[in-house]
């Protein structure tokens, strides 16, 4: 059986810490900036961890 490939799109937003951990890029930071508030927009170029509930998921699309 041939290996299993990285699912490319999650590869380039998703990023495996050094502990193992999940982490991804906050939505909204992209466009209609002017309106949210500077503590908002800090706030969201902050890397969060991916939920518990997908980590499995992605962990299979990334082939950890």
């Amino acid at each position: 059986m041939p290996k299993m490939k990285t699912h490319r799109g999650a590869a380039k937003r998703i990023k495996v810490t050094g502990s193992g951990r999940l982490r991804r890029r906050n939505a909204n930071k992209n466009h209609i900036l002017e309106k949210k508030s500077s503590t908002r927009k800090r706030r969201l170029g902050k890397m969060s961890e991916v939920d518990s509930a997908n980590s499995k998921a992605i962990r299979k699309q990334l082939g950890i």
